[in-house]
């Protein structure tokens, strides 16, 4: 069994409150009699269910999955506190509506009225034959459950070898033009392996800068990373061959390893810097 919260606004308070009169509407009397002491309702026993909090409407709003908190009777009306489920993606009410049969709700009526009701479906069993499951986590590096992008933060992903640091220093030029920060992996030491730094700088980046030249394995693992948590990538090289295959498709900027080059190089990276803070 679970709880159905319907009421014409978004969850987007951690407190909520419903009358008294539309407790248990649209609920079986027989299950609705499960959950009253003394024709109250029980609220310790109504806490101990799931619950489906929906906006009224039958097409795109958003409804959630979670629990009921310190629920109370206060002046004719339930108050109560709600905490949502991380482990459960955001649903659709057209979800809902497609299933109404399943969830015990035909009259039309149902989602355009504030109620609270109490539903037989086993909420779970039905999440997990009809949504997606989550991705498997990694398991060489971790991830954050929610990302903390720092909007100035440029990652460099790059071999660490001084032939390359006129390079680096052109990329830092270009950051600074555009009001960015510059960051390289060896620079930090947050974690105790250097692969967990470097998913850790990606993750937190706004702007990915790989450079492809030399085809260094590592960069290219490292791009694949930025590419998978949906980071905006500038690639960059000194031989369009060493870009893979695969992103050859992509834009890329080519530069000449001398100072000319490094000059050309920092205002080709400043223009698409700025193209994308400006999206």
């Amino acid at each position: 069994m679970f709880n159905l919260i319907m009421r014409n606004f978004d969850w987007n308070d951690s407190n909520a409150y419903m009358p008294l009169e539309r407790m248990f509407a649209y609920t079986d009397p027989e299950i609705a009699a499960q959950f009253q002491q003394d024709s109250q309702p029980s609220l310790d026993r109504l806490a101990s269910l799931p619950c489906l909090f929906l906006r009224e409407g039958r097409q795109d709003e958003v409804c959630r999955v979670g629990s009921i908190v310190r629920p109370r009777m206060v002046n004719g009306e339930i108050r109560f506190g709600y905490t949502l489920d991380a482990d459960v993606p955001p649903l659709t009410n057209k979800l809902v509506w497609d299933n109404r049969a399943r969830f015990d709700m035909p009259e039309d009526f149902e989602f355009s009225r504030n109620h609270w009701a109490v539903k037989e479906l086993d909420l779970y069993q039905f999440l997990l034959g009809n949504i997606r499951p989550r991705r498997q986590r990694p398991s060489v590096f971790q991830i954050a459950e929610h990302e903390a992008i720092e909007q100035q933060l440029v990652s460099v992903m790059m071999p660490f070898d001084a032939g390359f640091a006129n390079v680096y220093a052109a990329i830092q030029q270009a950051a600074v033009h555009t009001g960015l920060l510059c960051r390289r992996a060896d620079e930090i030491w947050e974690a105790p392996g250097i692969i967990q730094d470097v998913v850790n700088l990606i993750d937190r980046a706004r702007i990915v800068v790989c450079d492809c030249t030399n085809r260094n394995p590592n960069v290219f693992y490292e791009a694949g990373i930025a590419h998978t948590l949906g980071r905006e990538v500038i690639i960059i090289t000194q031989s369009e061959n060493d870009v893979p295959f695969d992103l050859r498709h992509l834009r890329h900027i080519r530069y000449l390893d001398n100072h000319e080059g490094h000059n050309d190089l920092t205002r080709a990276l400043q223009a698409r810097m700025q193209t994308i803070l400006g999206h």
